[in-house]
């Protein structure tokens, strides 16, 4: 599918991979609808500087259901051709320690604002019988560890959505993107030693938003389905997919409570 002249939405867009995207695709010409939870003029110019078409900042707080709902009712009537859900939240730490208010932000964040908008948008996309819905699923999804039990709860079901999602679309024009994100370098993988370091020993393997959405950006033009890392990260992935005793195993050794 093609980024030039495409309108298209992006969530979290203000910093890391979303921004990063954003940027790749004013590169490429298009048109940007920048989901934000704070207006910011400067990432409007910084956009139109680097050559979008048009930028449009759509305001909201996607941990708010009601915000989400009322951003819903604003876009319902866009033809939007790339839909990147990328906004998510970590959580993290023993279970009984993670406040409650805390996950069901969230889950509100990563799933139901998710979900909210891929349905927005979808009908419009399904009429035209074109459009893309990228979603950013994270190797959280299928490599399970210990402190990371309700972020990788909302990165399963992300995972499972776009993969069920994918299915219903076939032959419909409309297609999905599934990220199984890695390590990127963004202000939320210096949490996760924060909040994860004191019980276990988390790899510290990562690239920058730069060079992921470049990742991405040739995911859409070649109308992949799925995004997976490569090198050791890659390696990783297939231990708990394919091996997943061998990688509870490991993961065991570097737990403790």
């Amino acid at each position: 599918m093609e980024i030039k002249d495409s309108q298209i939405m992006i969530t979290g867009a203000s910093r890391g991979i979303g921004f990063a995207f954003a940027k790749v695709c004013a590169e490429n010409k298009a048109h940007l609808h920048l989901v934000v939870r704070n207006s910011d003029e400067q990432l409007s110019k910084d956009l139109m500087a680097a050559g979008a078409a048009s930028v449009t900042l759509w305001q909201a707080d996607l941990a708010n259901k009601k915000s989400v709902e009322d951003l819903v009712h604003q876009i319902t009537t866009l033809n939007i051709d790339i839909l990147f859900n990328n906004a998510g939240m970590l959580t993290g730490g023993l279970l009984e320690e993670q406040s409650q208010e805390e996950i069901d932000s969230m889950l509100q964040v990563n799933v139901a604002s998710l979900i909210q908008l891929t349905r927005a948008l979808l009908p419009r996309m399904l009429q035209r019988k074109n459009g893309k819905i990228i979603n950013n699923a994270s190797v959280a999804a299928l490599m399970h560890f210990p402190m990371a039990s309700t972020y990788s709860a909302s990165k399963a079901a992300v995972l499972a959505f776009t993969r069920c999602l994918e299915i219903e679309l076939e032959g419909t024009g409309v297609s999905t993107l599934l990220l199984i994100t890695p390590g990127i370098k963004t202000r939320m993988f210096d949490e996760i030693e924060i909040r994860y370091g004191k019980n276990i020993k988390v790899p510290n393997l990562s690239i920058s938003p730069y060079k992921f959405a470049g990742m991405i950006k040739e995911a859409v033009l070649n109308d992949m389905r799925v995004l997976e890392p490569h090198g050791l990260t890659g390696f990783g992935l297939n231990v708990a997919k394919y091996l997943p005793k061998s990688f509870a195993w490991v993961v065991r050794s570097r737990f403790k409570r």
